[in-house]
């Protein structure tokens, strides 16, 4: 799995990092970030899909398997 922000839809909610900050950042202007390559270990994948159910602005897709 991996997911992503697409940081033109971000409006600096940042539910995503309190959620998920194992997975998210901010960034200098509040604008989430994913860590790393956007890889999600099994153990974090239920927080990576709650992160994006949480997202108002739907920013954050992920990607079931491994593309």
């Amino acid at each position: 799995m991996r997911v992503e922000v697409n940081a033109d839809l971000c409006q600096g909610h940042n539910r995503c990092y309190a959620l998920a900050p194992e997975l998210f950042d901010v960034d200098d202007y509040g604008t989430a970030i994913v860590i790393g390559d956007g890889s999600v270990t099994p153990d974090l994948e239920e927080k990576a899909r709650l992160a994006a159910a949480n997202c108002p602005e739907y920013a954050i897709t992920v990607h079931e398997g491994d593309s």
